[in-house]
This record gives C-alpha cells, sequence and structure tokens, in this order.
C-alpha cells in the first residue's frame, strides 16, 4: 500500500489526517493505512523540518511508495516536500485538500503513479462551485391583499 505523508502550515497537515481518519473511521482497512502529518511550525528551522520529513518518509514506507502532500507551492511546506522527491519510490503533489487526500488514501493499493494521479483529479473535482441549496421552509404565500388595488 502507499503511504500518504502531508507536510503543510500548522496546523493543517494534523487537521487533514483527523479529517480522514474520522471520513474512514468504520472502514476495517483503516488500520493498515500508513497516514502521518508535519506541520510545520511558523518559527520552524529549516534542517530541522527536512530530518523530520526524511524521517517520516522513512517510516512509512513499506516498500509501495510514498506520496507526499503539500499545501502551497513556494510556501516551506512544499520547499521541503520537494527535496522528498525520487521517482519510483516519493511523488509530490502541492495544492493539497480534503478531497485529494482522501483519493489518495482510497486508492492506496495502486501504483505509486496511479495513486498519485487519482489524488490530483480528485483534489482538482473537489473544488467546485455549489449551486444554492434547496429551500427546507414551505414557500411564503403572498399576503391575501396584496395586489389588490
Amino acid at each position: 500500500m502507499v503511504a500518504v505523508v502531508v507536510i503543510a502550515h500548522q496546523p493543517l497537515a494534523s487537521a487533514l489526517v483527523a479529517a480522514a481518519q474520522h471520513v474512514y473511521s468504520r472502514d476495517p482497512c483503516a488500520a493498515s493505512r500508513q497516514l502521518t502529518a508535519l506541520d510545520v511550525a511558523p518559527d520552524a528551522q529549516l534542517p530541522g523540518v527536512i530530518a523530520a520529513a526524511n524521517a517520516l518518509v522513512s517510516q512509512v514506507d513499506r516498500g509501495q511508495g510514498v506520496l507526499v502532500l503539500t499545501d502551497v507551492i513556494g510556501a516551506t511546506p512544499a520547499n521541503v516536500a520537494s527535496r522528498l522527491a525520487r521517482p519510483g519510490r516519493v511523488a509530490v503533489a502541492a495544492g493539497v485538500n480534503l478531497p485529494m487526500l482522501l483519493r489518495a488514501l482510497c486508492y492506496g493499493e495502486q501504483s505509486l503513479d496511479a495513486v498519485l494521479a487519482k489524488a490530483l483529479d480528485g483534489g482538482a473535482k473537489g473544488v467546485q462551485s455549489l449551486p444554492p441549496a434547496p429551500s427546507t421552509a414551505a414557500p411564503q404565500q403572498p399576503p391575501p391583499d396584496a395586489g389588490a388595488d
């Protein structure tokens, strides 16, 4: 199974992992997933973050590869994540959102390249404009004397 590491500005990484664990809380396979977070604090020193990220990737990698999801291209978490990329072993995607993470977990049994593609697709499809929700209230009737003249 492809492992997933989320590296993002504090507390986003932990929040996304907690949300994914909530969504899949009744899934009997959830315990077998390798999912972890690295929250990057505002005052974090780059060498320490790089060391922590490398340690997490090594810890969760079971031989099928690791997908690293990060938030903002050009920011410290993404800069650290990009240093982890290893063709065929560690893939990195930026712009993480919950649909992206859920898709990566859902397809974790596939190859690293396939999981990356599914995650990117899920992340993109998860960003949409929603129409107004239908009203649950009964339609209002005009007052009986409305329009009478």
